[in-house]
């Protein structure tokens, strides 16, 4: 069984910054690519950034420039830092994780932390 658990969402104002960490753990064999996703109110869930296991980034262009995605390997760890947050940023944001299990390698979801921007 692998589980991925989210943390450090919570309420800050406009401009203000926080630091998303979502942790793999159980039977992992490896882990490639980890990834964030955020989920708006009446929206459709949104690709925010991913990471390979090598480090390279992705994001897509609304959080360029404020948001930086890395990831710890030794502690399957992926984090998504966020500065200079706007309104429209809050969601609940969501990470994944491809990892490879002795029965295959899968897409994993965490269960979402809530980000909330106050104007």
């Amino acid at each position: 069984q692998v589980q991925l658990v989210e943390s450090g969402g919570g309420l800050v104002q406009a401009g203000g910054s926080l630091r998303l960490f979502c942790v793999a753990s159980g039977s992992i064999g490896s882990i490639e690519a980890m990834g964030w996703y955020r989920q708006a109110p009446g929206k459709q869930r949104e690709f925010v950034a991913t990471i390979t296991r090598g480090g390279s980034t992705n994001y897509v262009d609304f959080v360029k420039g404020r948001f930086t995605i890395s990831r710890d390997n030794a502690k399957n760890t992926v984090y998504l830092q966020m500065n200079s947050l706007k309104p429209e940023d809050t969601a609940v944001y969501y990470c994944n994780a491809d990892i490879r299990t002795s029965w295959g390698q899968y897409r994993y979801w965490g269960q979402g932390t809530r980000v909330t921007v106050s104007s």
